[in-house]
């Protein structure tokens, strides 16, 4: 087997028709888009590599055949932040041989270990966590837009390597045809019955205003989280928003103000992956006007919850589940979509759990987040985002 550095076109759509040729008879896989995936190594669309750094890797066999893929990248400055220094690696895929997929990741381990990193982590994505990452090991259904899927036995390559699990990840799936349970509705009612709590949905001719206030409000709700946040930027947002205008849907965003100050949001896209799975990650002039004729005609019926945030004064108020509700008011009456994937929600953060059983949904997938420590000696730890360290230690007694 020969592995070979992506260091020129060519090699850049090899490592795109891998997964093309891997899964080419699995019926429930469907391609990313190639350009989604390329954006996520471009450092002008990723603003995580303007201080960071990537490779990548294509594997072949012993007959010139493509066997596999692999990624690595860490940031200067957040992948030594933690108490083990830590790279990524992601947009993994093998055959099914343990060789093949030990050679993958010792060149990764390698590459990473002349960084300075000490560990690394996968399969992730280089900037923001919304897609391409975790390791499918429950739940082999077509994925929803943006969420990874995978061979079954790619958990056996990696766990026979030594990567440990750092988190899992679940997605849970809402019946929006069933109402939700009566206990919801008399949380969610009384935060919004309180005086001064407005709700609207966004609107593209008003983005500015949205993109303004959601960048308020993600900021501020996730800088806490010292070694796991990367700040919103409202030019970045601003382009996601634009490169998704065709399919956007400005009923599944929804923004919480109190006295005209906002404070929370949640965000939803439909599912396209309904729509582009004959795509097969090309998004020419002709399968864009497909993409548009599939939204318009109703065949999209699902949506994903992709994002989410409350300022610090009001979580632990209820204010998630009375922005969730306004969903309800939306959704049902159009009777255009019919379930929603609510994607994905760490193990570490019961309350949104809580909330997503709250409302009906149904564990459907899980993903699982993989760490492995370059040095075999050293004490591994579970991931713990640092506002629920501190709130464990102070449970414990152990701050002042």
């Amino acid at each position: 087997m020969q592995i070979e550095i992506v260091d020129c076109p060519s090699r850049a759509r090899d490592f795109l028709e891998v997964p093309r040729y891997l899964y080419r008879d699995d019926k429930v896989w469907v391609c990313p888009l190639d350009m989604e995936v390329e954006a996520r190594f471009d450092k002008q669309k990723n603003s995580y590599l303007q201080d960071g750094e990537a490779m990548r890797w294509v594997l072949r066999d012993n007959e010139n055949r493509l066997a596999g893929r692999i990624a690595a990248f860490y940031h200067r400055h957040k992948s030594f932040t933690g108490d083990v220094p830590a790279g990524g690696t992601g947009f993994f895929e093998c055959i099914d041989n343990q060789e093949a997929a030990k050679l993958l990741f010792d060149t990764v381990r390698q590459w990473l270990e002349s960084k300075g990193l000490q560990a690394m982590d996968g399969p992730v994505a280089p900037g923001e966590n919304e897609s391409f990452w975790g390791l499918l090991v429950e739940g082999f259904t077509q994925p929803g837009y943006g969420m990874n899927y995978n061979f079954p036995y790619y958990r056996k390559l990696f766990e026979q390597y030594g990567f440990r699990t750092y988190f899992e990840q679940y997605s849970f799936h809402l019946d929006v045809t069933k109402p939700f349970p009566d206990r919801f509705w008399k949380i969610a009612d009384w935060v919004a019955r309180k005086p001064g709590f407005t709700f609207r949905h966004f609107t593209y001719g008003e983005r500015e205003r949205f993109i303004a206030d959601m960048v308020k409000v993600y900021n501020e709700a996730w800088s806490g989280f010292k070694n796991d946040f990367t700040p919103m930027e409202a030019d970045a947002l601003r382009k996601t928003l634009e490169s998704a205008k065709a399919i956007l849907d400005e009923e599944l965003i929804w923004f919480a103000y109190h006295l005209g100050e906002p404070i929370a949001f949640f965000v939803m896209f439909p599912d396209v992956n309904q729509a582009i799975k004959p795509f097969r990650g090309k998004l020419n002039l002709w399968n864009a006007i497909r993409l548009m004729v599939y939204k318009h005609s109703g065949r999209i019926n699902r949506a994903r919850a992709l994002v989410a945030g409350v300022v610090p004064r009001f979580q632990n108020s209820g204010i998630e589940s009375a922005i969730f509700s306004q969903y309800n008011k939306v959704i049902p009456p159009r009777k255009k979509y019919r379930e929603i994937e609510l994607s994905w929600v760490g193990d570490f953060n019961p309350k949104m759990i809580a909330m997503y059983e709250a409302v009906g949904a149904k564990k459907a997938k899980t993903h699982i987040t993989y760490r492995f420590l370059f040095d075999n000696q050293r004490p591994f730890r579970r991931y713990m985002p640092e506002k629920a360290e501190i709130k464990l230690k102070t449970r414990r007694g152990q701050l002042s």
